[in-house]
């Protein structure tokens, strides 16, 4: 069974960084993309950010130029380098492995918020 843990979400000031980390544990194998997600309007989860395993990355128009995927295949652990936050960031965020094109996990959340 797979588990994906966050961690690094906190109170931030507006302006500030922060970095989440998400380490997957139990039997992965085959082609895993990664990502980070957060609640929008309407929906349970959209992605902000992913990154295959080739290392093309991905962003939504409202982070980019901001924010920042990574991966470390070695240790099967995903980062979101979050820079110049803001208050419209508030909110849970979510990794994300697909893994093989088939089978989709999402980890237990970290919360960030941004003060104004």
């Amino acid at each position: 069974q797979v588990q994906l843990v966050e961690s690094g979400g906190t109170l931030v000031q507006a302006g500030g960084s922060l970095r989440l980390s998400c380490a997957a544990s139990g039997t992965l194998s085959g082609i895993i993309t990664m990502g980070w997600g957060r609640p929008a309007p309407g929906k349970q989860r959209e992605l902000v950010a992913r990154i295959s395993a080739g290392g093309d990355t991905w962003y939504a128009d409202s982070v980019k130029g901001r924010f920042t995927i990574s991966r470390d295949n070695a240790k099967n652990t995903v980062y979101l380098q979050m820079n110049n936050l803001k208050p419209e960031d508030t909110a849970v965020y979510y990794c994300n492995f697909i893994v093989g094109g088939i089978w989709n996990y999402w980890g237990q959340g970290t919360q960030v918020t941004v003060s104004s």
